[in-house]
C-alpha cells in the first residue's frame, strides 16, 4: 500500500490542479476518436473510354493495413477491458522482442499498447472535444486506474510503457499541436504534468538493456515536453533507431523533433540527418538522410529550402533499392506527388525543392509501382499522420483512390490521349501501347 500511495501522489496533485481552474482548449489540437469503420474495397481501375484509352493497376485491398492495425488494437483493448494484464504484457513483450510489424511497417507492440490505453485516452478526448470540459468530467479517473495497475507490477516494462504513453496522449490532448506561444498557459500546465509523470515512470527502464524498441519509442515521445539539447535528442532517437533500424517512423520522428519549434535548429537537423545516414548506411544507404528529412521538410518551409536536394533524391532511390514492398513505394510516391508536389509556399527556394522532389514521382511510377494503396495517397494529400490514429477509412480510401488515379493519368497523359493502354501488373508497368 505504501508503494501504491507513493506512485499515486503525482496523480492526486494533478487532480488538485485540474479541479482548481477551468482550462481552455488549444485552438487546433483536440484529437478525434478513431472511426474504425472500413469501406468495401473498391476497384482501382480508371473507367475506360470505350475503344480508346485505359489505365489499369491492381489494388488488392485498399484498407488492408488499417484492418491489420485494428486487429491488434482491438486485441490490446479487449485484454485491458478484461484486466488480463499478464497476458497483454506478455503479448506486447513477445511482439517487441520479435520486431513484429504490420504489412505497412507499424510495430505490433505499439499497436497493442495503444489499444490497451485507448478507452482511457478516448474518454478524456471526448471530455475535451468542445474545448471546455464539464466541471465533473472524468479527466483523471481512467489514468488513475492504469496507475493502480502499474503499482501492482512497477517493474514491468510493457505495462510501464502503456501507462507512460497514456500520459503522453493525454498531455497532447490538452496541448494540441500549435506553436507553444499559441497554447493557453493552463493547457501547457496540464501537458507538462502528464509528461513529467510519464518521464518518472520510464526513468528506471533502459531500452538497450531490455532490447525494447517500445521503451525506446516511449522515451523519445517525451522529447517534445523537455528542454534538451539537439545532441541529447539525437542520443535518445539513436537508441530507438539502433534497436529497430528498418523502422522508417523512428527516423521521421527524429527529424521532426529537431525542428526549431521543438528541440533543434536547421543546422542541427542537417547535421544529425547526415550523421544518421552514415551510421545506417548498411541498412538504407543514403535513405536514412531522406527518412530523417521526410516530415521535417514537408512541414517546415525553411527546412525544405535548406535541404541537400541531391542527397535527399539519392536517399529516395536508396530506400527503394533496400526495400521493394508496395507500401513503401506508394508512401514515397504519394509523398513526392501530393505532399510535396501539390503545395506552393511562396518561398522560392522551398518551392524549387518541392518541384524537384515532385519530379521524382515519375521514375518511381515507372520503375517501382506495381499496385495502388489509396489510404497512403489520402494521407499524403492531407498531411501524413505519423501516429497510430487514422481518419475515416471510408472517406480516405475514396479520396486517395481519386488522387492516385488523377496523378497516374497525368503521368501517362500523352499515351492515354493517343488512345494507348497503360497496364500495371504485379511485375510492374507491363504495357504502354
Amino acid at each position: 500500500m505504501a508503494l501504491a500511495s507513493r506512485l499515486m501522489a503525482p496523480i492526486a496533485h494533478m487532480r488538485t490542479k485540474l479541479k482548481s481552474q477551468r482550462m481552455e482548449m488549444a485552438h487546433d489540437g483536440v484529437m478525434q476518436p478513431v472511426n474504425a469503420a472500413h469501406p468495401v474495397p473498391q476497384p482501382c481501375a480508371a473507367a475506360p473510354k470505350p475503344l480508346k484509352a485505359a489505365l489499369t493497376i491492381p489494388c488488392p485491398d485498399p484498407t488492408a493495413e488499417e484492418r491489420a492495425r485494428d486487429v491488434h488494437q482491438m486485441r490490446g483493448q479487449k485484454l485491458a477491458r478484461l484486466e488480463d494484464w499478464d497476458k497483454l504484457t506478455a503479448e506486447i513483450s513477445a511482439a517487441d522482442a520479435a520486431r513484429l510489424k504490420t504489412p505497412g511497417g507499424m510495430p505490433v507492440a505499439e499497436i497493442l499498447a495503444y489499444g490497451a490505453r485507448n478507452d482511457v485516452v478516448n474518454a478524456v478526448e471526448h471530455a475535451l472535444m468542445n474545448g471546455r470540459p464539464a466541471h465533473d468530467a472524468p479527466l483523471l479517473a481512467g489514468i488513475e486506474a492504469l496507475e493502480h495497475v502499474l503499482s501492482e507490477d512497477p517493474k514491468n516494462p510493457a505495462l510501464a510503457s502503456i501507462v507512460a504513453l497514456a500520459h503522453v496522449d493525454l498531455g497532447w490532448a490538452w496541448r494540441g499541436t500549435a506553436w507553444k506561444i499559441e497554447v493557453p498557459a493552463r493547457n501547457l500546465e496540464a501537458f507538462s504534468a502528464h509528461f513529467d509523470r510519464a518521464d518518472s515512470i520510464l526513468s528506471d527502464f533502459d531500452a538497450t538493456s531490455l532490447d525494447s524498441p517500445l521503451v525506446a519509442a516511449a522515451k523519445c515521445a517525451l522529447s517534445a515536453s523537455r528542454t534538451l539539447s539537439p545532441r541529447q535528442v539525437a542520443q535518445q532517437f539513436e537508441t530507438w533507431i539502433d534497436l529497430d533500424p528498418r523502422n522508417g517512423r523512428a527516423y521521421r520522428a527524429f527529424g521532426a523533433q529537431l525542428l526549431p519549434r521543438w528541440n533543434g535548429s536547421y543546422d542541427q537537423l542537417e547535421l544529425e540527418a547526415r550523421r544518421t545516414a552514415g551510421r545506417m548506411h548498411d541498412v538504407w544507404g543514403a535513405g536514412a538522410y531522406a527518412w530523417t528529412m521526410f516530415d521535417a521538410i514537408s512541414s517546415d518551409t525553411a527546412a525544405c529550402a535548406l535541404v541537400d536536394l541531391d542527397f535527399f533524391l539519392d536517399g529516395l532511390r536508396d530506400i527503394l533499392r533496400h526495400t521493394s514492398d508496395q507500401h513503401t513505394v506508394n508512401l514515397l510516391l504519394a509523398y513526392c506527388a501530393n505532399t510535396m508536389g501539390a503545395t506552393q509556399t511562396g518561398n522560392n527556394e522551398a518551392d524549387y525543392v518541392r518541384a524537384q522532389i515532385a519530379q521524382a514521382a515519375d521514375w518511381i511510377v515507372r520503375e517501382h509501382l506495381t499496385e495502388l494503396h489509396p489510404m497512403l495517397w489520402a494521407h499524403a494529400a492531407r498531411g501524413f499522420d505519423n501516429a497510430l490514429r487514422v481518419r475515416s477509412a471510408e472517406r480516405f480510401a475514396a479520396s486517395g483512390h481519386s488522387d492516385a488515379m488523377h496523378f497516374l493519368r497525368s503521368v501517362f497523359r500523352r499515351e492515354l490521349s493517343s488512345g494507348k493502354q497503360v497496364v500495371f501488373s504485379q511485375g510492374g508497368l507491363e504495357a504502354v501501347g
